[in-house]
């Protein structure tokens, strides 16, 4: 069940479990001289340990700009430590099992673990008493704080999405080289047959690509990377709603493992068949992430089905390289024209966020920390940089200089590393691209003009050739679609004991398993293996797993929406 209350943590420390230090060292300072200070003004030097769950390469140890800017305003040094690959889940697991816990920390899909063992404090409290500015961005959405409807508490605060979002461009889709595009005349590109038919037509004019075999399409199927760019396509492509692993019948909120929709059994059989003529990448189901971006690397991938944050690192050495017409444009491709894409259907304010353990020493500071990078001031530090070294304001106007653009665009690794810009977007709320301060700029770089301006000439004629300025116009508008009552379900808590994790780990085995034998088969087999695919599940108990599933779901829109679901 999940927890109504946090369970005291009466497991014994595993200290040479985890590199992470569990209390938060300071110089100068004191819980009881920050607890009076309600106006965030303390800025004597606090360090404070932190783990997230995604990878963070680019880290710098708050040695780059913005970083050295917060530490000077905030007092705060962070020492942290990123997982690499695996969204956290084994160490946050080892995290739940020792009671060795950071001061801060972003859990992702792995807080409930957390929270079932007594680790993440409420901040309930501390927001009301010490985050002004928190509150003031999340006003309209306090309750997508929550918890849950049994827990109302506050264990962590959204940040990996904005508010008031608005989309002015798309970076998933299916990607299609722009080289290929150009030399095929810019063809529609709106479903599998013609995305196929553009890697069918180009790699039989250029089977070789700087002297290596040209590969037409890729998948990562490395651990969690799969659901990006091999399953969770089947659902996008058939009109379903991006709701990982399960599809929810809008008008009910019944749900179903969607591997289960027919429709999307055409499209494994579509990337069978892509298989067995040769158009798939044979070692997509065997090698790993950092063998796929090598590949992608080498400028020899004309297509990919993916989202940029998947596969940047790689095209951004194309770029660097200067080799722009090896980057990829964005299609919102189907099974068929009775399909819509749904990339732009907004989900509200709702993502993975921030949270505070048990093992802080100075919450009251920590949260003041998460306050002030929630501010004004702290937003547009963490989207625009150092007035003067990122951004120069004149008119009124800030303003991006062209060098510092072109390092942004052409080497984002280093630019980020050195200047810190999106480095510490998790730390704190934030309004969304589209949104605008009080002086009448922009919070975040993300907005038509500067988007434009970060495109290549080669991404600027393939756009122009579409008769669209940026790939969102390519796609269904965001007003086709209602917000989604439920909002992302990839951050609603499901149980951390009983028959569910159990159950869910075991489909999860079969999916890893079936779908690639299913691709990889012989195209006579194809539907034995998918069937029995399906049986499977359902042997191990799926259908048990979706109804405790929907009633999540249910308890969930009850919660955001305040209506009485049945």
């Amino acid at each position: 069940m999940i927890q109504k209350l946090p369970k005291t943590c009466g497991i014994a420390l595993l200290a040479s479990a985890l590199l992470l230090s569990a209390g938060c060292s300071s110089s100068k300072n004191n819980s009881a001289n920050t607890a009076n200070d309600s106006t965030g003004s303390d800025t004597s030097p606090i360090t404070f340990s932190f783990f997230g769950a995604d990878a963070n390469p680019n880290w710098n140890k708050m040695q780059d700009d913005v970083g050295k800017e917060i530490t000077a305003k905030t007092g705060v040094t962070l020492n942290a430590e990123f997982d690499v690959g695996n969204g956290g889940g084994d160490r946050i697991s080892l995290m739940a099992a020792s009671g060795d816990f950071p001061d801060i920390i972003y859990a992702k899909g792995e807080l409930g673990k957390l929270v079932d063992a007594g680790a993440i404090i409420d901040l309930t409290d501390l927001i009301d008493k010490y985050a002004p500015h928190l509150k003031k961005v999340m006003s309209k959405d306090m309750n997508r704080m929550k918890y849950s409807n049994e827990n109302q508490a506050i264990y962590s605060i959204p940040t990996n999405t904005g508010v008031d979002q608005q989309y002015f461009d798309v970076t998933g889709g299916f990607e299609v080289q722009l080289r290929v595009l150009k030399e095929l005349g810019y063809p529609e590109i709106k479903t599998v047959q013609q995305f196929e038919s553009a890697l069918k037509e180009y790699v039989a004019k250029h089977p070789t690509t700087d002297g290596q075999p040209t590969i037409p399409l890729l998948l990562n199927a490395d651990g969690w990377k799969s659901m990006i760019t091999v399953t969770n396509q089947a659902a996008a492509t058939t009109g379903g709603a991006g709701d990982g692993e399960y599809y929810v019948v809008p008008e009910t909120y019944q749900t179903m493992l969607h591997y289960k929709r027919p429709e999307e059994k055409d499209y494994f059989r579509w990337l069978n068949h892509m298989y067995n003529e040769g158009l798939l990448d044979k070692d997509s189901f065997v090698e790993k992430d950092d063998q796929y971006k090598s590949k992608i690397s080498s400028g020899r991938v004309l297509g990919l089905t993916s989202v940029e944050w998947e596969y940047g690192d790689a095209e951004n050495a194309l770029k660097s390289a200067g080799k722009d017409e090896y980057s990829y444009g964005h299609f919102p491709v189907t099974m068929g024209e009775q399909y819509k894409d749904n990339t732009l259907q907004a989900i509200g304010v709702d993502g993975y966020g921030i949270s505070i353990t048990t093992a802080c020493k100075d919450p009251v500071r920590a949260i003041k920390f998460i306050d002030w990078l929630s501010s004004n001031e702290g937003q547009v530090l963490r989207n625009w940089g150092v007035e003067g070294k990122q951004y120069n304001i004149e008119n009124g106007v800030r303003v991006i200089p062209d060098e510092i653009r072109n390092q942004k665009v052409n080497d984002s690794a280093n630019f980020g590393k050195h200047t810190g810009i999106d480095l510490y977007t998790i730390f704190g709320v934030r309004y969304g691209d589209g949104v605008k301060d009080s002086t009448g700029n922009y919070y975040t770089t993300n907005f038509p003009e500067q988007i434009i301006a970060s495109y290549s000439d080669a991404e600027k004629e393939a756009l122009a050739a579409y008769k669209a300025t940026t790939w969102k116009d390519l796609f269904p508008a965001e007003d086709e679609f209602p917000v989604k009552e439920w909002g992302a379900l990839y951050n609603m808590q499901v149980p951390t004991d009983g028959d569910y994790q159990v159950i869910y780990q075991k489909t999860q085995d079969i999916v890893h398993k079936r779908i690639p034998e299913a691709i990889l088969s012989s195209p006579a087999d194809f539907d034995k293996i998918y069937d029995a695919f399906l049986d499977e599940l359902n042997k191990v108990g799926a259908e048990k797993m979706e109804k405790e599933y929907t009633e999540l779901v249910k308890a969930r829109v009850s919660l955001f929406t305040g209506k009485d679901i049945k």
